[in-house]
């Protein structure tokens, strides 16, 4: 794949039209005010179809899944098939064809202007909905899946904790503690959690309290919970750097009750470590199309300011080291793009990036990202300090690019890691 096809670009336009119609004027009451995003993203899923089509390929998997087929016998003709694919955002149901192109155009379309709705909207769909989907049990996926798909509740997974930073299984201390009568006593805290504030389902992991086994060499477990559980409280949205648009917070857990039928998978034995993994390495995939759209936002604005800005009676288009600036934002999202491409098609080989893959996309965009924001808040001078330009808010957004789903020092240390191994 070398460039966007012309179906490519006619969803691209449909989506660019309703996020300026829809999205652009609200960005202020989002950055700035209490606005949070998901009815705005549920009226983006209800424009394009997307809820409906998520449904309809989640019916067609739990009917496969209930007749005891594995996901991918049996599929639905080859017109059906396209028709559910387009614009079907999966999850870790795992995107095939052409439907990995159609998921990541809305979401670089949105981080052009808002970065946070995607991180919202794939930490709801992608992480939580994802896991459900992946390691449910058929009577789980029911039960929680569908909804998170089709954003009509709202999702949190919940790894970090206060102190444990990048070292999040090994620092962790929240815990489950086995009661006689089969269930769990969860009690632990859990920060920066995106759409923690106003989660309705929640994917908390904590480990087992196990007598005479270290506390680093404990098993990992998934629980899923519900808003308004007894002992489980979710803090106000958290204030923060960037991405304002995506709500963030802290949740408490004292001696909150589980029963069996909330551990994900139902067993103790769920690899729940390599799990989360698999489940970074997905998020920092993602990072990529993210970037994207954040420096293709940067430079058209800065393209746009370098040909008005006028200084020493002449465009600062016209000296040189302006043009350095510009010319090397092209580099980069040119090299973004075409690991953006590449992710797209090695999803329809049906291959899935190596950590060391993921970890480098994520850490080349992440970092070619915020170089490039920052070099366009210096071609913006003084006016790019102000909220008024959108550079600034861009610059913001696109810092945590370099810190969550694993900051740069851990994407070199799994690279480093991956290829040793090998």
């Amino acid at each position: 794949m070398i460039e966007w096809s012309e179906q490519h670009q006619m969803i691209r336009e449909a989506v660019r039209r309703f996020i300026e119609s829809e999205i652009v004027p609200n960005l202020e009451e989002l950055e700035h005010g209490d606005m949070p995003p998901y009815d705005l993203l549920r009226k983006l899923f209800s424009t394009f179809g997307m809820d409906e089509m998520a449904r309809t390929r989640f019916e067609r998997e739990m009917k496969r899944e209930k007749a005891g087929k594995k996901e991918g016998e049996a599929k639905p003709e080859r017109s059906e098939q396209k028709a559910e694919d387009e614009l079907v955002p999966r999850g870790s149901v795992g995107a095939k064809g052409d439907s990995a192109a159609m998921t990541l155009i809305p979401i670089i379309e949105l981080c052009r202007y808002c970065p946070g709705m995607v991180t919202a909207m794939g930490v709801s769909m992608g992480l939580t909905g994802g896991a459900i989907m992946s390691k449910g049990t058929i009577a789980q996926k029911e039960r929680w899946g569908l909804d998170l798909l089709t954003l009509d509740k709202v999702g949190a997974w919940a790894i970090t904790e206060p102190g444990s930073g990048s070292d999040a299984f090994g620092g962790m201390k929240s815990s489950a503690r086995r009661q006689p009568d089969g269930s769990y006593l969860l009690n632990g805290s859990k920060t920066f959690i995106t759409n923690g504030p106003y989660a309705d389902t929640i994917i908390f992991i904590c480990k087992l309290e196990e007598e005479g086994v270290p506390m680093r060499e404990r098993k990992i477990l998934n629980f899923v919970l519900d808003r308004g559980m007894k002992g489980l409280e979710q803090s106000k949205p958290m204030r923060k750097m960037g991405l304002h648009s995506s709500p963030t917070g802290e949740l408490f857990l004292t001696d909150v009750v589980a029963e069996p039928d909330r551990l994900l998978g139902e067993s103790e034995a769920q690899p729940s470590r390599e799990g989360a993994k698999q489940t970074f390495s997905t998020e920092r995939s993602g990072v990529a199309a993210m970037a994207l759209g954040i420096v293709e936002r940067c430079l058209e604005l800065s393209v746009q300011y370098a040909k008005e800005r006028v200084q020493f009676d002449r465009p600062i288009g016209e000296f040189q080291l302006v043009q350095l600036k510009l010319a090397k934002m092209e580099v980069a999202r040119t090299n973004i793009q075409n690991l953006v491409f590449r992710h797209i098609e090695m999803v329809d080989a049906g291959r899935r990036p190596t950590l060391a893959e993921s970890s480098a996309m994520k850490l080349y965009s992440a970092q070619a990202a915020m170089e490039v924001a920052l070099e366009a808040v210096q071609i913006y001078g003084g006016n790019g300090y102000m909220s008024e330009y959108q550079v600034e808010q861009l610059c913001r957004d696109a810092k945590v690019l370099q810190i969550y789903a694993g900051t740069d020092e851990i994407q070199i240390s799994s690279i480093a890691r991956d290829l040793l191994a090998h």
